[in-house]
């Protein structure tokens, strides 16, 4: 099952060298219509404002490939490459670029950072190389946190950027007893593509740390009327919904007659599924604490158990 298109990979047809619009008369530094990538790079600054963090990072990494001036090609790895491909990141993008070293060490700088790595087969993102994207989710567990790990592994299968065998394979090239190859396993047993955002991702991450039972994902809820709709979490007789950013799903720029249609059939959607289940809600701020996550869902009866199932391996994610 596939989830909503996710927003399309930066454009670097937006950015503007300096020395290109001050040949055209425009001085980017003085007034407001301009946004600064970095050192020499622009773009304009209604572009700038419609992209989120990770189109954001993907801008300032197209920027910095467009200002190296080296003999051998920059490959985007790690977080550069997961921002190219449009992958989720949980923590905040970080301000350097990273890129693929091969078989020698080099030194870094306070923009770019060396990531040392087996050789692998780039692939072209608006004309920057870029680890694939199995790599890239693997190198992110290797070097990094397994919430942002298995969101971006989640995203990566959800739309099919990467196939399951290519995670196991890109696992098993890695040496035994290399860093990250544990995180790298993990990832790779919890990449499941029923996920349908980086906040469920989180939240199932949260629950692994916290023992409590897998939950089955997307589960169809129905009742005397038919089909109520899908519940993120499933347990039995217990259903669990992150609500993202905006209570309720309400899509930015919705009117007020809009949003209150949608609140009115959300409210009835939790009045049909509370008459078959018990329900818990949580948004980001809850997502990111375990200990709160842990008391909303223990409120509703789920709480560590000693065996949580979570590796049950040859099992499916439907009852």
């Amino acid at each position: 099952m596939l989830g909503a298109l996710p927003p399309p990979p930066f454009d670097p047809g937006f950015l503007r060298l300096a020395t290109d619009l001050r040949r055209a008369g425009i001085e980017p530094s003085r007034g407001e219509g301009w946004h600064h990538v970095r050192h020499g790079v622009w773009v304009d600054a209604t572009v700038w404002v419609g992209l989120d963090p990770t189109q954001r990072h993907a801008a300032f990494v197209h920027a910095t490939s467009l200002q190296r001036r080296l003999d051998a090609p920059l490959i985007a790895a790690g977080t550069s490459a997961a921002a190219l491909w449009g992958l989720p990141r949980i923590e905040a993008w970080p301000s350097h670029v990273r890129h693929l070293v091969t078989g020698r060490r080099v030194r870094g700088s306070a923009i770019m950072r060396p990531m040392v790595g087996l050789e692998t087969d780039p692939q072209e993102v608006h004309g920057v190389l870029v680890t694939p994207v199995a790599r890239t989710v693997i190198d992110l567990a290797r070097s990094g946190s397994l919430v942002t790990a298995v969101a971006a592994a989640d995203h990566a299968l959800r739309h099919e950027l990467c196939s399951p065998s290519e995670l196991i394979a890109e696992v098993a090239a890695i040496p035994r007893r290399a860093a990250g190859r544990t995180s790298a396993a993990l990832t790779r047993d919890l990449a499941d593509p029923l996920s349908m955002s980086a906040g469920e991702s989180l939240s199932r991450v949260q629950m692994f740390h916290l023992n409590l039972p897998k939950p089955i994902l997307q589960r169809e809820l129905h009742d005397g009327e038919g089909l109520i709709g899908l519940g993120d979490f499933w347990w039995e007789g217990v259903v669990g919904e992150f609500d993202g950013k905006v209570k309720y799903r309400i899509p930015a720029g919705a009117t007020a007659e809009e949003a209150s249609r949608i609140l009115w059939a959300e409210k009835r959607r939790e009045d049909r599924i509370r008459t078959r289940a018990r329900m818990a809600r949580w948004v980001w701020f809850d997502a990111l604490r375990p200990d709160r996550l842990l008391q909303k869902l223990a409120h509703v009866g789920i709480r560590p158990v000693a065996r949580p199932g979570w590796f049950d391996l040859g099992s499916s994610n439907a009852s």
